[in-house]
């Protein structure tokens, strides 16, 4: 029986992390979208509407490139990575976020893909200030926005992740993951505006981010888990149903925080178990999965 199928994320799943990330991207180009037509209705003139455009509503979600700006304008660090300007730019984007971000989070989770996403934006934009220090005269956009750093670096962990994946296994047995991530990479760089030098280099922090972040997995870091527990404690902040922590008696605290187990049992073999199992894996991958949760789909998968 294959019990793995029937409980993957789907796409209206309350846990589905990259359904939110996309979602974030959306909303706020369909914000920056609505202000952009509401001048429309006071500005004939297409110059004069894009410049006051750029100057009252961009300044709003675009990172600065000076850090001085960055200070003074901090909630542009939580903007900048969900701001795509551009009908094309965000068609791309999200396209290629959901071809890579659908693999590495079916392999590996549901809670490593946004703290991942963010470290590869976070790097594009810092790459991009520490750029503007040095080539202040390269830097004429007024600052940077978009999810292509981000989209990057979950691309870069994916292909470490699993270089051998097979896409479309169907046609003919698929091509190799790693030919679509080296035709994204080079279709990415190829469309970056030339007279914009420091485009460059906020895709190239996303990629070494996402380098580095699956090697440091490889080790058994996981720089993931505080974000992640973070929201998790974020969400359950207002949540009035969330479950209460009782103090036990401290014979019973004793007894559960013993080294020693007093005996060793048999796991009992359920489908609401096995459900549960299943749903910790969606959630944190398989190497979260304890001996005796490993033993019980060992013996689920022989029934």
């Amino acid at each position: 029986m294959n019990y793995s199928s029937s409980r993957r994320l789907t796409l209206g799943d309350a846990n589905n992390a990259l359904i939110k990330l996309v979602a974030a991207n959306l909303i706020v180009f369909i914000t920056l979208s609505l202000c952009k037509a509401y001048f429309f209705f006071f500005y004939q003139d297409r110059a004069v509407l894009e410049a006051t455009f750029r100057t009252t509503i961009l300044p709003w979600f675009l990172l600065p490139a000076s850090p001085t700006d960055v200070l003074t304008h901090w909630w542009t660090v939580f903007t900048f990575p969900f701001a795509n300007l551009g009908i094309w730019m965000v068609i791309g984007n999200m396209l290629w976020l959901w071809a890579f971000g659908f693999i590495f989070q079916d392999l590996s989770g549901n809670r490593k893909i946004i703290p991942l996403y963010l470290y590869g934006a976070w790097a594009g934009g810092l790459a991009y200030v520490v750029a503007s220090l040095f080539f202040p005269t390269a830097a004429n956009t007024g600052g940077y926005m978009g999810s292509t750093a981000a989209v990057m670096a979950i691309a870069v962990a994916t292909t470490l992740l699993t270089p051998q994946y097979r896409i479309m296994p169907d046609l003919l047995g698929g091509f190799p993951l790693w030919v679509l991530s080296s035709l994204y990479i080079l279709i990415t760089l190829a469309t970056r505006p030339l007279d914009q030098p420091l485009s460059y280099l906020p895709l190239l922090a996303g990629g070494l981010t996402g380098f580095i972040f699956m090697r440091l997995i490889g080790r058994g870091i996981d720089t993931s888990a505080w974000m992640s527990n973070l929201f998790d404690w974020a969400g359950q902040l207002f949540n009035p149903n969330r479950p209460k922590k009782i103090k036990l008696p401290l014979k019973e605290q004793l007894f559960y925080k013993a080294t020693r187990r007093p005996f060793k049992r048999t796991p009992h073999l359920t489908q609401d178990r096995i459900d549960a199992i299943l749903d910790k894996i969606n959630a944190k991958g398989m190497s979260s999965l304890s001996t005796e949760e490993r033993e019980i789909l060992n013996r689920a998968s022989s029934h």
